[in-house]
């Protein structure tokens, strides 16, 4: 039996519907230069916890919004901006960062076509490239330095072939054809995540408990800040409030006759600096025992040993 677009349509409504009942994440990714043998061992290798959707941008705005209208749920709207170009998406049960991770493990190398873009910078490696002396031409062509050695063609240095965001060229092309060499991968990228209505990068799966620690410490140094500056009481300046408070409070009894009782020492520290000192002692002092005994008891042992000395000299002299 042979489907018409319009029962083909109504199938694909369904299956879109049902998925955003049950799914309340997504990644949105780009499936430029993937082909359908590559697209079935994704779908495979997710099967356990996610759904793969391919379709036309068109029809899946369509569902969406019709779906909207007719449920109420209008969470799902905030992916239409994101429905363009050769795009899929991945609704999925599980850790979002762990589905991202296995998207981007399907991935398979792909050779330099003429007229596509390239996406990284390719560079030819120096060495033997097994080519007889009559494929020169290629090189020259190119501006890349050669040698024959054992009767093949050496590429001497490493060279830059093609710039990231170049088109790649038909000489460029054949030659990495004929040097064996697929210097592109391609795979499902994913460009955006969904959650629970919120649409953030994919780049925020990767941060980890300590950089989020770190960027909340951040936020929150601002927030006080901000709050010490207007003077407008929050949480987070609240102790920094009461201790610039106190301390006003502190310098306006010293300041004046106004007291209570804990100005009254640090009055006295202020009459009397000598406390500091006194203060200090027990942690200034409390190794200093260890050094200053032994010192002290060996003055006594030469005050003694010298009175010795002279009691003898005393009796010589009656000897004598």
């Amino acid at each position: 039996m042979v489907l018409s677009k319009a029962d083909k349509k109504i199938i694909y409504d369904k299956k879109l519907c049902g998925l955003l009942d049950n799914y309340n994440k997504a990644l949105i990714a780009l499936a430029d230069n993937v082909g359908s043998n590559q697209l079935q061992s994704i779908r495979a290798g997710l099967r356990d916890h996610s759904v793969v959707l391919m379709g036309k941008n068109t029809l899946i705005r369509r569902c969406i919004k019709v779906y909207a209208e007719k449920t109420g749920n209008t969470a799902y709207l905030n992916l239409l901006p994101l429905l363009v170009g050769n795009v899929g998406l991945i609704f999925t049960k599980g850790d979002l960062k762990e589905v991202s991770e296995e998207v981007a493990k399907y991935k398979v190398g792909a050779p330099a076509r003429v007229g596509l873009v390239a996406p990284i910078d390719v560079v030819v490696p120096p060495g033997n490239t097994g080519l007889d002396p009559s494929q020169t031409s290629f090189f020259q062509v190119l501006n890349i330095p050669t040698k024959i050695n054992k009767g093949t063609v050496e590429i001497i240095t490493p060279v830059e072939l093609i710039k990231k965001g170049e088109k790649v060229g038909s000489s460029e092309a054949a030659l990495l054809a004929k040097l064996g060499i697929r210097p592109f991968s391609y795979g499902l990228v994913v460009q955006s995540v969904y959650e629970d209505g919120t649409v953030f990068s994919p780049e925020v799966l990767d941060l980890s408990e300590d950089d989020l620690a770190h960027k909340f410490a951040a936020g929150l140094s601002m927030v006080t800040s901000l709050s010490l500056a207007l003077s407008y009481p929050t949480l987070a300046a609240a102790p920094h409030m009461l201790i610039n408070t106190y301390k006003n409070v502190l310098a306006i009894s010293i300041a004046t006759d106004y007291t209570y009782p804990h100005a009254e020492k640090v009055k006295e520290y202020l009459k009397d600096p000598s406390k500091f000192a006194v203060a200090l002692a027990p942690t200034v002092g409390a190794s200093a025992p260890d050094a200053s005994v032994p010192a002290a008891a060996a003055k006594e042992e030469e005050k003694e040993e010298s009175a010795e000395e002279s009691d003898e000299d005393m009796r010589l002299d009656l000897f004598d």
